[in-house]
Parts: structure tokens; C-alpha cells; sequence
């Protein structure tokens, strides 16, 4: 919606959702961070009034900068960072790995 695949879209035509799209999926990188902040507002449109439009729509993100990010400490601040942009208590089903630092082992990357 704001980096890499064309021009930023306008708020006005990010639908995604009225459209039947359940799998919203973002990084922090994108923007960056511009994504997460939109997909956060939707979200939040979605949680408004008590809709139930909300509870069929998964958030995914993924963290990005695998040299600075796959220090577990920089992880969680990474992922308490995409939590507050997005508006959500959780990231569902999954957080994952942007790319990938091969010369980190990978129970370090994860959690």
C-alpha cells in the first residue's frame, strides 16, 4: 500500500476486507512502518461498533533488518513496535522473519 509494489495507494481505496480478503499481511519495513499504521486503522474500523468483520480477518507482519533484528531483546522491540502500529494485543497466526541472517543460528532469530 505505501512501498515497493507502485505508487502508495490512497486511504480511500485500501478495501481489502469488503472485499473478502481475510489475510492482511504487512512488515515493518514497508514504509517503513506506513503499513502497519494503515493496516492498524483498519483494523481498528474493523473492531469499531462491535463488528464482527473483525474477528474473520487474521494480521501477520513480518520484522525486517535481519542484522539488527535477530538479537532476541531488538525482536521483542521489534514486535512490541508492529503491535502498537497495528492496534492489536497480538499478531496472528504468525510473526516471521523478513529475511533471513544466515550467520545467526536460528534459535537465536526465534523467540
Amino acid at each position: 500500500m505505501s512501498a515497493y509494489y507502485g505508487p502508495p495507494k490512497p486511504e480511500a481505496d485500501m478495501h481489502a476486507v469488503t472485499t473478502g480478503i481475510t489475510l492482511l499481511d504487512t512488515s515493518d519495513v514497508y514504509g517503513p512502518h506506513t503499513n502497519e499504521v494503515l493496516v492498524g486503522r483498519a483494523v481498528q474500523q474493523l473492531g469499531s461498533g462491535g463488528s464482527a468483520d473483525r474477528e474473520k480477518v487474521q494480521v501477520t507482519t513480518k520484522g525486517h533488518r535481519p542484522k539488527f533484528q535477530t538479537l532476541p531483546g531488538v525482536r521483542v522491540a521489534a514486535c512490541e513496535g508492529s503491535l502498537r502500529r497495528l492496534s492489536v494485543s497480538c499478531i496472528e497466526p504468525l510473526l516471521y522473519q523478513h529475511r533471513i541472517d544466515t550467520r545467526v543460528p536460528n534459535e537465536v532469530t526465534v523467540l
